[in-house]
């Protein structure tokens, strides 16, 4: 089951893009320091999760290269707001309309729990600055498991749909399920009918699994992998259409053992609603800088992230198709109404 633009693929298109990034970065940031607004405090980049967390740790990645680098010539801070599936970080936002110093490290599931009515909020109640990059989900299991494959799963589950309980961070719906969702489906078993557990923050469904605590969990990649590395996890399959490279080249695909699943998780980036063109501008040159970093492509490399960056307005046209097969996904899963 491939969800189009759910599952981004990288392209000779971002290397063009790229080099034009890179030939006019600094002209265009330059010119929007001097012809519009600026940072005058420190900026906050708004967490919906714990410290730990995937989500957690991209943000403190921005806000290393922005400091270190000075593209932000103020302090940057790192604010974590979890529970609620980003309702309170969400709240948090709301209260800073128009203020460009705040900034949202957002997750699909901000869609999925509007999808659901869960949050009255979507992601159109803000302002759309950037897309960074979309990254692969897996199903993971400890080393000692007896599950070894996707269809060891899904024996398990059609012989008593109870037998694996299963961690998910955040909220039902959200990116972590839904992988979940995409999976069982392909097999043949209704999600609803599974033994789930769901945890406020993604760091402690990825303890509870650790622990010992639940059969399996879903995750992104880059979670998984380090975990896998320490001997903590491994790894049953991953949502990526074909096999990775590199070091990642040993784990095999949902496709290749007979599941059509491929999905991928969108992070974005949001300001306060009411923000004005000037400071969407500052922005829009700012993140253009950090996809360019070398840092910053050191970790693309490092966690086989697939590079989609977008700008503010065609941020706000591919979040919109993303809304879109969201909810289509949801519905087929049986997770929300038409």
């Amino acid at each position: 089951m491939d969800w189009g633009i759910l599952s981004a693929r990288k392209s000779s298109a971002w290397s063009a893009r790229a080099a034009v990034v890179a030939l006019a970065g600094a002209v265009t940031f330059s010119h929007a320091q001097q012809s519009g607004w600026r940072p005058e405090r420190p900026v906050e980049i708004v967490v919906p999760s714990a410290a730990g967390a995937a989500t957690d740790g991209t943000a403190r990645l921005i806000q290393r290269i922005l400091q270190n680098t000075r593209i932000v010539d103020v302090p940057v801070v790192v604010v974590n707001k979890p529970g609620g599936g980003q309702t309170l970080a969400m709240n948090y936002l709301d209260q800073r309309a128009g203020d460009g110093h705040y900034l949202l490290n957002s997750t699909m599931s901000l869609m999925t729990n509007h999808i659901q009515g869960r949050s009255k909020v979507n992601y159109t109640d803000y302002t759309p600055l950037a897309i960074l990059f979309s990254e692969y989900m897996t199903l993971v299991v400890r080393p000692d498991s007896p599950l070894k494959t996707g269809r060891d799963i899904e024996e398990r589950l059609k012989k008593d749909p109870n037998s694996v309980s299963i961690a998910v961070g955040i909220a039902v719906g959200g990116t972590n399920h839904l992988t979940v969702a995409l999976v069982t489906k392909a097999m043949g078993i209704d999600v609803k009918k599974l033994k789930t557990v769901v945890f406020q923050a993604n760091a402690h469904a990825l303890t509870a699994i650790m622990g010992g605590h639940v059969d399996l969990s879903s995750m992104s990649l880059a979670t998984a992998w380090n975990a896998t590395q320490q001997g903590k996890l491994r790894i049953i399959a991953i949502t990526s259409d074909r096999r990775l490279g590199g070091a990642l080249a040993d784990i095999p695909t949902w496709k290749e053992q007979g599941f059509d699943v491929v999905f991928t998780n969108t992070r974005f980036i949001l300001g306060p609603k009411g923000m004005s063109p000037a400071q969407t501008a500052y922005w829009d040159a700012a993140f253009e800088r950090l996809v360019e970093n070398e840092e910053w492509k050191n970790e693309v490399r490092k966690n086989d992230w697939v590079l989609d960056y977008l700008g503010s307005r065609q941020s706000s046209q591919r979040l919109a198709g993303i809304y879109k097969q969201l909810k289509g996904a949801l519905v087929d899963a049986g997770l929300a109404k038409e």
